[in-house]
């Protein structure tokens, strides 16, 4: 039995999300997040602390949701449980810890996404999932797709330039 505590994280993907299907149908995406901590130095400077990298595992529409929108590199934000597990290896007791996700979802700080609902049919265990980030978003289909145009920082109007009784930017 392991211990769970809640937890939110936001960093990068490491590596593209890995997607299996178990023999009982059930989707598994594993993902690796670095998460980053800004120090300020003596002088007021920032600089990036050393990386903490974190295993996190998705289940089944999240787990297919995440390895059809986000590659590697994207900015994300994770919440879920963090668990810690004891087990032998070798005659070697060894801990783990991963956290199984609850939602997952791209950083908006450093990009904008286009968001599409989906309908999930129960998996087969033959069915194949592929992750396409390019994924077309202008028609309906039942894979969902984030697109993350920019790395940098956006700003805009959030529906369009002030027409009216409406404020400017």
């Amino acid at each position: 039995m392991g211990t769970k505590i809640p937890i939110s994280i936001t960093g990068n993907l490491v590596a593209d999300p890995e997607l299996t299907i178990s023999e009982s149908g059930v989707a598994h995406a594993k993902l690796r997040v670095a998460v980053n901590q800004r120090i300020q130095g003596t002088d007021g400077t920032w600089r990036d602390g050393e990386p903490v990298f974190h295993n996190v595992s998705a289940f089944r529409a999240l787990a297919e949701n995440v390895a059809n929108s986000l590659k590697k590199g994207d900015p994300v934000h994770v919440a879920g449980e963090l668990e810690f597990r004891a087990y032998d290896k070798d005659g070697e007791r060894r801990e783990s810890r991963r956290i199984i996700a609850e939602t997952i979802g791209p950083d908006l700080r450093f990009g904008i996404t286009v968001y599409q609902r989906s309908t999930h049919p129960s998996p087969r265990p033959d069915a194949e999932v592929h992750a396409d980030p390019h994924a077309s978003v202008t028609g309906l289909s039942s894979v969902p797709s984030y697109i993350v145009s920019t790395k940098s920082p956006v700003v805009v109007p959030p529906f369009g330039p002030a027409t009216g009784n409406e404020m400017s930017w």
